[in-house]
């Protein structure tokens, strides 16, 4: 059986504005049939805190801390809390809704696109497997997180090794076409992350913080030797294939698509009444 091909944009290190205008304008494009699905690798310059399109900057987050730390700053079009950017390889996956082999549910699609991000540890030898809320306490925090911090517990099908978070992906469905992004991560400064969030108080700060070490984990505080960048690309490409069972093909922007993405970085995501609204 003929694997389907599709386009694979490795983006480098990018501004937040820009990062959030390209996988935008990569959903529209696929919703004009512009451009085939698309799976996308990035990295960030420099290190961001990015929020979910519901969060409110004024009453969750420490700008003071971000700006403190040199961070960019930057709301998504997707759902989700907080996540720090830094040591990270940060994926998009841009398909159809109506993709043959995309579920209608945004659950099942989830557990879809992340067989890509399983085989992908798979590859870097380790063992992770689906999160499925079981419990109706486990589901109801899903409905009501009591943190703004992202990698503060699974969501269904997010990825886990040893019980403890390890990916965290975000999506969205527009113009017939899903978006899904989230961050596969090397290592993590706890501290710096916990630094960016708002809290009534250190304590609930300090138990918060404490509990998160239980709940998630960085890919190099599992293995013996550390992932490279280049080696995790390489990984989780592979996986991607493997997982969708799909090719690959490189491709880089044309110039007039540079420009497009550009424009939408400027009107959107560098602009205050977007990054900072009510």
């Amino acid at each position: 059986m003929m694997k389907e091909t599709w386009r694979f944009i490795d983006s480098g290190n990018c501004s937040a504005a820009y990062n959030m205008a390209l996988d935008e304008a990569l959903l529209d494009w696929h919703s004009k049939g512009k451009i085939p699905p698309t799976i996308r690798f990035y990295g960030w310059n420099p290190a961001t805190l990015s929020i979910g399109y519901f969060q409110k900057v004024e009453k969750e987050v420490n700008m003071d801390a971000v700006k403190a730390y040199g961070l960019g700053f930057v709301r998504r079009p997707t759902g989700g809390r907080g996540v720090l950017h830094d040591d990270e390889l940060t994926y998009s996956v841009i398909v159809s809704e109506e993709h043959p082999d995309m579920p209608h549910t945004v659950t099942e699609a989830y557990r879809v696109i992340s067989e890509g991000i399983l085989e992908g540890f798979k590859k870097v030898g380790l063992d992770a497997y689906f999160a499925v809320p079981r419990t109706e306490e486990e589901k109801s925090a899903l409905k009501n997180p009591r943190s703004a911090v992202c990698f503060d517990a699974p969501s269904w099908y997010e990825l886990v090794v040893e019980g403890r978070k390890v990916a965290g992906s975000a999506q969205t469905r527009q113009k017939g076409v899903i978006l899904q992004h989230g961050s596969i991560i090397l290592d993590i400064d706890e501290d710096k992350l916990f630094d960016l969030f708002k809290y009534p108080s250190e304590r609930v700060r300090e138990r918060m913080q404490r509990n998160f070490k239980n709940k998630a984990v960085a890919i190099n505080a599992l293995r013996a030797t550390a992932l490279s960048m280049e080696e995790a690309k390489e990984a989780f490409r592979y996986g991607f294939e493997k997982g969708l069972n799909i090719e690959l093909e490189p491709y880089t922007l044309t110039p007039k698509e540079e420009a497009e993405v550009q424009k939408i970085a400027q009107e959107r995501y560098e602009q205050d009444e977007w990054n900072y609204r009510k």
